[in-house]
């Protein structure tokens, strides 16, 4: 179906894809490096899953905060998940190392006249460092990362399989999948370390192929199929990482799971500070609870 597809945007959005399949590897995590994450028992001197879960879902709430694209909060996971994949960090420089990493993935994503000053963004998240520690910290991510902010990341995949799904729909069957939804299934798993060790276009199609079986779309079911052959995706892989996705969700749905809070980001705009924040800083969106589909 993928294959055959004619349309002068559909062939452009595979030429796309295979861009991105040919760059996937490049800027990703090292996988060893998150093991030893994983790996590492919470005594407070070492980087463990859970702190860098809890870090995530801080950038995801100062995502929602300032109203960035997915693409900010996706690329700003890899970074910091490439640099502790890489370094050895202590709980306490973890905040400066994340806060440092999501702006420079906003500085690399968003548009200029929406950039926040690296004071107000510091003051927003309540960290006591100065700007001098976040620049110093900064260089020395790029460093780390061989200054190659760029990466290819889930959210790219998850955008152009949605689209190329939609190209081979009739026009009047294109509602049936809701890409807010997916979005906040991206956002969910990003906010677990260990999805950071699967590759970006296999988390992608795992959480696309996987709401297609939610919905009963049985008509995208063979695009999955033909996704999954055009990007040579192994079969087992994709079942062990639905099955991983799956779980992740059903967790992230109740009443037991952490989610990213901007309660203290709505409290600290408050009085003398919010005197001084611009106002397109006050658009605080909700939080990625995914959305129901409508019957």
């Amino acid at each position: 179906m993928i294959e055959v597809l004619t349309t002068t945007d559909a062939q452009k959005l595979l030429h796309q894809l295979n861009a991105l399949l040919d760059q996937e590897l490049k800027c990703q995590p090292k996988v060893c490096g998150l093991r030893l994450i994983e790996s590492a028992h919470d005594n407070g001197l070492r980087m463990t899953a859970r702190l860098r879960d809890f870090e995530v879902k801080d950038l995801l709430s100062l995502t929602q905060f300032f109203g960035f694209d997915t693409e900010t909060f996706s690329l700003a996971v890899n970074l910091l998940d490439r640099f502790l994949s890489k370094m050895k960090v202590q709980p306490k420089h973890l905040g400066c190392v994340g806060l440092s990493c999501f702006y420079l993935a906003v500085k690399s994503v968003e548009e200029e006249r929406n950039i926040p000053l690296a004071t107000d963004l510091i003051r927003i998240s309540q960290y006591r460092f100065t700007i001098s520690d976040l620049m110093r910290m900064e260089k020395i991510v790029l460093e780390k990362v061989c200054w190659k902010v760029k990466a290819t990341t889930a959210f790219q995949f998850l955008q152009l399989y949605y689209s190329l799904i939609q190209e081979s729909l009739p026009f009047e069957r294109r509602n049936s999948l809701n890409f807010e939804r997916l979005e906040a299934q991206l956002k969910a798993c990003h906010c677990r370390i260990i999805f950071s060790k699967a590759k970006p276009s296999v988390l992608a199609l795992s959480i696309i192929g996987l709401e297609i079986q939610a919905q009963k779309c049985v008509e995208l079911t063979e695009g999955v199929g033909c996704l999954q052959k055009h990007c040579k995706i192994n079969g087992r892989d994709l079942t062990f990482w639905q099955e991983l996705v799956s779980k992740c969700l059903t967790e992230y749905s109740s009443n037991k799971c952490s989610k990213p809070n901007v309660q203290k980001l709505k409290w600290i705009v408050s009085g003398r500070t919010a005197r001084q924040l611009k106002h397109s800083y006050y658009r605080i969106t909700h939080l990625p609870t995914i959305p129901e589909t409508v019957p």
